[in-house]
Parts: C-alpha cells; sequence; structure tokens
C-alpha cells in the first residue's frame, strides 16, 4: 500500500470528513462525532486520516491515558470497503506506534469485539498484544450495522510499544482453545438465536478461564489460545 498516505487531520474540513468515513463504516450517522474528533485533536491526541491519492479512505482516533500510566486508548480505526484486507490497519497500527513512543507513551489498549476471528487474529497473532480483561457489554446497546442486535461484549489488550510481540503458545503450553464463529455478522442476520448462543458461550468460557488465574495466550484457525 505505498500509494497510501497517512496525515493529521488538523482541519475542520478533515475532521468533518473522517466522521462521514467513519459514519460509512459503521453504517451509521454520529459513530465518531467531528465535534468529538476535534476536541480530541485539538488537546493533541492522535488523529488521522488515510488517504488514496485526495480521496481519505480510513480515520483512526486514540487519546492519552492517566499520566502515570504512559499509555494510550485507541478507540477507533475504520477503513472504507474496498481497501480492507489489504494491510492498511497493519500500517495504522505501526504509524500509531511510532507517534507514541515519540511522545513518551509505553502503551498503547484498545478493545474488539472477541467474536471476530480477523480481529482477534490481528490483534494477538500479528501485532503480539496482551489480553487483560474480558468486559462484558461494554458499551452497552448500540445501533450501527455493524454492532446491531447483539451484546457489546469486548476483550481488553494492552499492546507494550518496547517490548518484543507476545508469541503464540506452542500445543505443549495450551491448556484450552475457545472456538468462535467463523462470521458471526452473518449469524446475526440468519440465525440471531444461535449468535446470541455463541456469545454467551464464548464469553462464559473466557471468563471462566481468566477467574481461574489462566490467560488468553493467543488465537489462531482453532480459536483462543488458553494457558496456564
Amino acid at each position: 500500500m505505498a500509494s497510501i498516505d497517512l496525515r493529521p487531520l488538523d482541519t475542520v474540513d478533515a475532521i468533518h470528513e473522517a466522521a462521514r468515513v467513519l459514519d460509512r463504516v459503521w453504517g451509521e450517522r454520529g459513530t465518531m462525532p467531528a465535534n468529538i474528533l476535534r476536541a480530541l485533536e485539538r488537546a493533541g491526541n492522535y488523529v488521522v486520516g488515510a488517504y488514496h491519492g485526495s480521496a481519505m479512505i480510513g480515520a483512526s482516533a486514540a487519546f492519552f491515558g492517566p499520566p502515570a500510566a504512559r499509555s494510550m486508548h485507541s478507540h477507533i480505526t475504520g477503513i472504507l470497503d474496498g481497501y480492507q484486507g489489504r494491510g492498511l490497519g497493519r500500517l495504522l497500527k505501526l504509524h500509531q506506534r511510532d507517534w507514541a513512543l515519540e511522545r513518551g507513551v509505553g502503551h498503547i489498549t484498545w478493545t474488539f469485539d472477541p467474536l471476530i476471528p480477523r480481529n482477534a487474529h490481528f490483534n494477538l497473532a500479528v501485532l503480539g498484544a496482551r489480553v487483560t480483561a474480558y468486559l462484558v457489554d461494554h458499551y452497552g446497546e448500540m445501533d450501527d450495522e455493524v454492532n446491531r442486535g447483539d451484546r457489546s461484549d469486548r476483550l481488553l489488550v494492552s499492546w507494550a510499544l518496547a517490548e518484543p510481540a507476545a508469541a503464540t503458545p506452542v500445543d505443549a503450553d495450551i491448556s484450552a482453545v475457545v472456538a468462535v464463529p467463523d462470521d458471526v455478522a452473518a449469524l446475526r442476520r440468519l440465525d440471531p438465536a444461535a449468535a446470541a448462543r455463541w456469545r454467551l458461550r464464548v464469553r462464559d468460557e473466557l471468563q471462566g478461564h481468566l477467574a481461574s488465574g489462566r490467560r488468553i495466550g493467543g488465537f489462531d484457525r482453532r480459536g483462543y489460545l488458553i494457558t496456564g
């Protein structure tokens, strides 16, 4: 993706375009309001657009955590259809990492839906982030096209920017595997009851392992790899 340019969004027009891009990704008006993006940018936080030529095709926003934590929370990153699956997510994350390190930030945290395998693989296997918590219905009811009709459970991960990526555990260290559906978005449309059962099953299994002192050590085609 050499033709993609990542730029800070420091004008009102660019901020409003980013809000429109994120609305298109999530299928809902007001996904990340322009006034919030503008406030974050003016306060010195990470607000960046991804451009293909003159067209913005993605946007990302993150904000600083408590001073003593030297951390940043990545709240939202969205890429338009037609550009997804082409390495832009990784490009944005590496850009975010460099931006954070330049400002003395040691960790970036974010959340993701535990039922979406491509996100789990990217966050745990590609980036090597570590799961720190399971958050039940973290955002409450959501009415966008991506999340409508489901609980907003999330896994919280932490990415230690100056440390080696967490390695995927070998089979000898895996004590259990928690499977997830191949395509929960399609399942929500075709069989909402089955999607809801998957949500509760994965929630119960992952929470049970974490409560027992085990950890989510990685993710592969089988599902979440439990160690400890």
